[in-house]
């Protein structure tokens, strides 16, 4: 074993009470995911304006843009996204969690702004322009993933880590109720359709400048500083004066043993020790996504059963008013399935654990979504149960795989690799919300698109993914109450009796 050093510092985190630097640290990395989501979210119904507004002579279904138009705009979201997740991943290793999460928010609140300001004298244009701005805005909110998941992970206690850490995930369902408001909002002020979709694309800056301004107030985190850029001195410091107390030697006096940590990512240490882990929490966030974002075959279902969105929106209603009614739907829908699924999972994560409630969540949403596939034909002539068990679906959905497959990358990573490999985790997941969104495509979609298997079968097939990531999570370790350089072998505590607190826990 190299030779043993004190790390006070990590020890006091581990079992300092929860107070007001906790709540600085996950109001700053939730207001990252409120403007992440709410960007991604508002797309929604700018697509709506967007195609009433410059694709009315060009499309049989004014309201809706054309498949490729359509493809074109969410696409170059996800692609940004899916290189922010890496880039900014690799990046928070190199220069640290507050340096790059700063840049991130930064590109988030400028190409925010600029989406609402898409220009060009012809539709194709415009389009253009907008997807250039969102694909740039998905890089930011990309790197807000695994830098946001990496600071609430390193500040909080070992304790209450995992409900910090999901809730500042909960702060999507804010995001898109967020959206919903604005967009209700400005469709109740604005009456030119070419502004009301500009208007809701720009106050996405706010957040995510917020979040820029609050990063300031907390240092870098003590583990990168300590861990990674080695000098546990100067994260001494920085945590006393979070701490708001003088950490000394005679108030933790732990010594560790510092394993081998010259290995990388590509390394044959590394694939012995974490090669499973980023394996399973991986393919648990790609299965998951595929799920997840797959939900308009049946958000198609629901809305139109319900009449919130009418099939032939030009012949019925004006553009301003369809995204309004879209707004409500939408609200509602997050409010019953969404918003308490993020709820529970912030008060159950550390009192059953991120294994057991992902596999609770899989085994669930595996049930549900073979209910409706097997009597798919009954409940889309029953709304009323259809709803349900949508809402049933999506509250497990949120209520476990959605959050635990985010906190547990965040844990069991050393913390020179933390970032890097929650974005590799992440951006998995950013390619299974590719295959659920266009993967499932048909002319039930749009008539523009080639016959697909039909909504049952893709019900069946979703069933089947669900059942696979709950044998994925069967590999992801539990990592509740435990340090994360315990979780991580990033170090070997000799005096571990002293991480534990009061309650012998």
């Amino acid at each position: 074993m190299a030779r043993a050093h004190p790390l006070n510092v990590l020890a006091t985190l581990d079992r300092a009470r929860t107070q007001r630097y906790h709540l600085a640290a996950a109001a700053i990395a939730g207001t990252g995911f409120l403007a992440g989501a709410y960007n991604l979210f508002a797309i929604i119904f700018a697509g709506r304006l967007i195609g009433r507004v410059y694709y009315a002579d060009e499309t049989a279904t004014p309201g809706q843009l054309p498949p490729d138009a359509a493809a074109a705009l969410n696409g170059a979201a996800f692609c940004g996204t899916f290189l922010g997740q890496l880039a900014f991943g690799w990046l928070g290793d190199r220069i640290g969690r507050r340096r790059a999460y700063g840049w991130a928010l930064a590109l988030m609140a400028v190409f925010s702004a600029a989406s609402g300001l898409s220009f060009g004298r012809e539709p194709k244009a415009v389009l253009a322009t907008l997807c250039l701005f969102r694909f740039w805005l998905g890089v930011g909110v990309g790197g807000s993933y695994p830098l946001s998941a990496a600071v609430i992970a390193e500040y909080a206690n070992k304790r209450t880590r995992g409900a910090f850490v999901a809730g500042a995930h909960a702060m999507q369902g804010v995001g898109i109720l967020l959206g919903c408001a604005v967009a209700l909002g400005v469709c109740s002020v604005v009456p030119e359709a070419d502004h009301v979709w500009r208007a809701i694309l720009v106050a996405g800056a706010a957040p995510a400048a917020l979040g820029f301004y609050l990063r300031t107030k907390l240092p870098e985190t003590a583990r990168y500083t300590a861990l990674v850029a080695r000098n546990p001195k100067r994260a001494a410091d920085d945590m006393s004066l979070v701490l708001r107390t003088r950490i000394q030697e005679q108030e933790v006096d732990v010594s560790v043993g510092r394993v081998d940590d010259e290995w990388g990512l590509f390394s044959v240490q590394f694939l012995k020790r974490h090669g499973l882990h980023l394996l399973a929490t991986s393919s648990a966030c790609f299965l998951l996504s595929v799920t997840y974002y797959s939900q308009n075959i049946l958000q198609k279902d629901l809305l139109g059963k319900h009449g919130w969105v009418s099939p032939s929106p030009a012949a019925s209603m004006g553009a301003v008013q369809e995204v309004a009614r879209l707004a409500r739907a939408q609200a509602l829908i997050a409010l019953c399935g969404a918003t308490p699924g993020y709820i529970l999972s912030v008060v159950l994560i550390d009192v059953l654990g991120r294994r057991r409630l992902q596999l609770a969540g899989f085994v669930v949403m595996t049930v549900s979504l073979l209910a409706l596939a097997i009597s798919y034909d009954h409940w889309t002539s029953h709304p009323a149960g259809f709803f349900a068990l949508y809402n049933v679906t999506f509250f497990f959905a949120n209520a476990g795989p959605n959050a635990t497959t985010f906190v547990a990358p965040a844990e069991l990573f050393p913390a020179r690799l933390r970032c890097t490999c929650h974005g590799v985790a992440m951006a998995a997941g950013k390619a299974g919300a590719v295959l659920g969104t266009f993967g499932f495509l048909s002319k039930g979609a749009d008539s523009k698109y080639v016959s697909g298997i039909g909504a049952r079968n893709e019900l069946f097939v979703l069933a089947g993914t669900n059942f696979l990531g709950m044998l994925m999570s069967l590999f992801v370790p539990e990592t509740r109450g435990a340090s994360l350089e315990v979780l991580s072998k990033e170090v070997v505590y000799e005096s571990i009796d002293m991480f534990m607190d009061s309650n012998g826990e």
